[in-house]
């Protein structure tokens, strides 16, 4: 198994392996005789004590009662659930289409007040125009083999994007000077989504960062993330969204988005990076 992309999960996995060797040494067991009783190879022992393959369920229920601790099966279950569930494939996600995936996460939008996003490859959610999401969604759908739903999935992201001019919530985005030159959906998309990056700078919740190309940096690129309040993060990798939780890594994130805030231009010097992409796409 690949190694997970954020430590919180890692660290999840390690928790639970770490408790099933307990039992396992509790018991009086070495490694050969676990395989012996769930009539495993040793190697699966091993790989599942060292975190390095998730156990399944009934893996789970044939460990405890090899050892005689049925009653620990089901708190084992309930945290190897809590650790996948923070690394979902975007594949499971999607199986039903992308209209549902959008409309998921709206009581969490609803519930945020300080949204931080950071983008190095496209355009946030919350910031689509309904041609450039129906451009973007449409390739998500192709390169995954999702269920065709684009247009009901683009109407939900843009009724979802509504929050960003109600009141009582704060939006603080930085997208790299890439993505205002990453053509989605042909040139008279992409300037309509430049185009309505200027107009919502104007909004008194949006804050609306651009790091130059080119610039000084210490602190390299990322992979795009959403930071909500204080509370968790969501990172989107292209196989997997990762959500972390853990109080040490979410604060992590935040730095991260801090120092990547000190390399960003806004205002005028902003316009002037979106104006000059707008001009390139003739």
């Amino acid at each position: 198994m690949a190694p997970y992309p954020s430590s919180s999960v890692q660290a999840a996995r390690h928790a639970l392996a770490e408790r099933l060797r307990e039992l396992r040494l509790d018991a009086g067991m070495s490694g050969r005789d676990m395989a012996r009783e769930t009539g495993w190879q040793p190697s699966k022992v091993s790989r599942v004590e060292t975190g390095r393959t998730a156990p399944s369920d009934d893996d789970i229920k044939v460990w405890c009662r090899a050892c005689n601790a049925d009653g620990h099966a089901a708190d084992l279950i309930a945290a190897n659930r809590t650790a996948e569930s923070m690394y979902v494939q975007w594949r499971r996600l999607q199986r039903s289409g992308l209209r549902r995936l959008q409309e998921s996460r709206v009581p969490l939008y609803e519930r945020t007040k300080t949204f931080r996003v950071y983008s190095s490859t496209v355009v946030p959610g919350l910031l689509q125009t309904p041609e450039y999401a129906t451009a973007l969604l449409s390739s998500v759908t192709r390169f995954h083999g999702t269920p065709d739903d684009v247009n009901d999935a683009v109407a939900a992201r843009v009724a979802r994007s509504e929050i960003v001019r109600r009141g009582g919530h704060t939006f603080a985005v930085l997208v790299e000077e890439s993505v205002l030159r990453h053509v989605i959906g042909g040139a008279d998309t992409m300037a309509g989504q430049l185009g309505h990056l200027l107009s919502v700078m104007a909004l008194p919740s949006v804050s609306l960062g651009v790091i130059p190309a080119g610039v000084p940096r210490e602190m390299w690129t990322l992979e795009t993330f959403n930071v909500f309040d204080e509370d968790r993060v969501h990172v989107e990798l292209l196989t997997a969204a990762v959500t972390v939780t853990e109080p040490g890594e979410v604060a992590q994130y935040a730095a991260a988005f801090a120092a990547m805030a000190q390399l960003a231009v806004r205002g005028p010097a902003a316009r002037a990076l979106l104006t000059g992409a707008i001009d390139a796409l003739g």
